[in-house]
């Protein structure tokens, strides 16, 4: 894969087509400033929590690579996401296998470094995660930045994507997961953690940690005990840490 293997899908039709029919796989949509008729691909694109931006005719122009766009481009990844549903099913058919297997699902609420994304992927590979499933909101798509700093590792792990992890943490807890956000304010140490239940683990960026509906829907927010002037932790880093814990006999 090559940074200019993202595929470049030009037209209204085409772009609504490809909104409607896979969103997870689109990773930004390009629309004419100053023109008319783009509000449904751009109210489409929206609710599937894909970024929109506006260009002028020229931008759109130099994107399109000389073919027609009518004032709409959608950027789509190279990269074979998987449908999340088909991801939770290969880990776990059903809510005894759950329990009895006990595994363990990373989700990332908006890490936009695809280095930090790619080492994350890498602890999660080390450490035995069974599946990864990423917000498409501010997240940065597995490219080859990502697969880069994860030494190969994204594609040997499951990565599913959907448009807000708040809508799939409801059916998460059904199939008998307990969800678990990391927060600088958690009530509880990552040493609490109940690693011998299947377990969600939530992390967020550096900056602004967890989106809010999706701290909301978390069983328990834990934080990592820090002893040193510091206040936070790199993704990756905090990642790391607390998936050697579980690690731990």
């Amino acid at each position: 894969m090559s940074d200019n293997s993202l595929v470049i899908i030009a037209g209204r039709n085409a772009v609504r087509e490809a909104l409607e029919r896979s969103p997870a796989s689109i990773e930004k949509v390009y629309l004419q400033k100053e023109i008319k008729g783009l509000n449904p691909i751009r109210n489409v694109a929206i609710r599937a929590g894909i970024p929109v931006k506006f260009l002028p005719l020229s931008g759109l122009q130099r994107l399109a690579g000389g073919v027609i766009h009518q004032g709409a481009i959608a950027v789509e990844s190279a990269f074979s996401y998987w449908n999340y549903s088909k991801l939770l099913s290969n880990i776990a058919s059903d809510l005894n296998m759950t329990r009895e297997l006990c595994p363990r699902i990373l989700l990332l609420d908006g890490i936009q470094d695809p280095r930090n994304f790619g080492a994350i992927i890498r602890s999660a590979v080390a450490f035995d995660v069974k599946g990864i499933i990423v917000s498409s909101h501010h997240m940065a798509p597995v490219s080859t930045s990502t697969i880069k700093s994860s030494s190969g590792a994204a594609l040997r792990i499951p990565i599913a994507r959907v448009g807000r992890l708040a809508d799939i943490i409801p059916e998460l807890k059904e199939r008998g997961y307990y969800v678990y956000g990391a927060s600088s304010t958690g009530t509880i140490s990552m040493w609490d953690i109940n690693w011998q239940c299947p377990v969600v683990l939530i992390i967020g960026s550096e900056d602004r940690g967890l989106y809010p509906d999706t701290e909301r829907l978390c069983d328990e927010l834990f934080s990592i005990p820090m002893t040193g002037d510091i206040e936070s932790l790199n993704a990756s880093v905090a990642t790391g840490i607390v998936l050697a814990v579980a690690s731990q006999p």
